[in-house]
């Protein structure tokens, strides 16, 4: 799209742009800059009805309709908050690179970090996607984001994770934080865990719901001894389907009642995310082989488990250092 101005002119709003080395100006019916901005586009596009005149806001809306009662929708429903104010008037063949960098700019100056950035836009980005899988526009237009920080390197030692099972806080709190240390599994795949998946009998639990999905970081993984006692005296004392409840019912979050457990073991830095990485970090130094760690975490691509956390097995590069072994007097044969 290109460059273009709105300005007012004897009260009404005005598009101004170049084209063919010649100024361009129409007036607008708009009555609000956000009209004009959406009406202004329209005539520069000289649109048609490639996008169908859905809107990103009704996309959004209908994403989320397909992914109800999922961890995703919930989810999209909180970045939605950010996003739809900016980007939900507009079709998304009226998104641009400015749009984007626009974005980005007012949500650093509102004090928000590059990751939380790059992660609402990226639901931006999946959103339009599956708007063109489903046949709902032509095209999804190019969404720009800012570079992705490196992941904080943040895990639990055997210490910590006495303080933070000994902290005190709500049994529904302690459980999920037992599951994600055994099983190395996401909030998400936790807090949607249902009875019927559990099977205590021959040890072992499905964290994918189906067969259709999620499938991200979703794997069928064993039940060691610690993480026995607590199911078993939680299947005892179960109102509901869910393993993590409570009175009686399914928990959406435990962002709360987790960050007061971590409060109270006197931690910090401690996110539910940081349960998975621990996990993973505790197999490979005990010498687990990668492919075994990837199947635990559920992982696409034994690739991602050996790029994240190969560092931290025992004998990693040590042949390689063996090389590189020098000054030593030469064998006498």
């Amino acid at each position: 799209m290109r460059d273009y101005r709105l300005g007012r002119l004897k009260g009404k709003f005005v598009v101004t742009w170049q084209e063919g080395g010649k100024r361009r100006r129409f007036r607008l019916e708009a009555c609000t800059a956000r009209e004009a901005d959406a009406e202004a586009r329209n005539l520069i596009l000289a649109a048609t009805a490639a996008s169908g005149g859905l809107t990103v806001a009704e996309i959004w809306e209908a994403f989320r309709a397909e992914r109800a009662g999922r961890s995703i929708a919930e989810s999209m429903l909180h970045t939605g908050k950010s996003i739809l104010p900016f980007f939900g008037h507009l079709r998304p063949d009226q998104i641009t690179v400015s749009d984007c960098r626009a974005y980005i700019a007012e949500c650093r100056a509102a004090g928000k970090q590059d990751g939380t950035i790059w992660s609402r836009l990226g639901h931006l980005r999946t959103c339009l996607n599956w708007a063109v899988k489903r046949h709902k526009i032509d095209r999804a237009p190019y969404i720009e984001r800012p570079s992705q920080p490196a992941p904080r390197d943040r895990w639990l030692s055997h210490r910590e994770i006495d303080q933070l099972l000994a902290a005190e806080c709500a049994p529904h709190i302690r459980l999920a934080t037992v599951l994600m240390l055994t099983t190395g599994a996401r909030v998400g795949a936790v807090l949607e865990l249902t009875w019927d998946r559990v099977d205590l009998e021959n040890g072992h639990i499905v964290l994918r719901t189906d067969f259709t999905g999620p499938r991200k970081g979703r794997a069928t993984v064993p039940i060691n001894a610690t993480l026995r006692e607590a199911l078993t005296a939680a299947r005892e004392a179960a109102l509901s389907p869910y393993v993590i409840e409570w009175a009686g019912g399914p928990v959406k979050s435990i962002k709360k009642g987790f960050a007061h457990a971590v409060a109270n073991a006197g931690l910090k830095d401690v996110s539910p995310h940081v349960l998975r990485h621990t996990a993973a970090v505790h197999m490979a130094a005990g010498g687990v082989p990668m492919e075994k760690i990837s199947q635990y975490l559920g992982h696409s691509s034994t690739e991602v488990t050996q790029r994240v956390y190969a560092r931290f097995a025992p004998d990693h590069l040590r042949d390689a250092a063996e090389l590189l072994n020098f000054g030593k007097q030469p064998q006498v044969q």
